[in-house]
């Protein structure tokens, strides 16, 4: 699963133009807020899109955003659940 993590990080720092590196984003590290990465509602959009696009995930209602969204940790345990169903 860290090979997963790892790119995560890399899809959230290419697709949503963070200026920092892999290294600098923790796997607990909070998307949203100011004690994480700061990211917003659109932020959000775009990773619903990554899923979409690059592991065939759809978030089918809104309200898992906010238990799926919390960090990469979250977003890589969800992928891996649904990539096993």
């Amino acid at each position: 699963m860290t090979d997963l993590k790892q790119e995560l990080k890399q899809e959230l720092i290419t697709q949503l133009n963070l200026q920092m590196s892999v290294s600098q984003i923790q796997d607990e590290t909070p998307l949203f807020g100011e004690e994480g990465l700061g990211l917003d509602s659109i932020d959000a959009l775009e990773i619903v899109v990554i899923l979409n696009k690059k592991y065939g995930i759809k978030l089918e209602k809104p309200q898992d955003g906010q238990q799926i969204l919390v960090n990469v940790q979250s977003i890589a345990e969800y992928i891996k659940t649904q990539q096993s169903k």
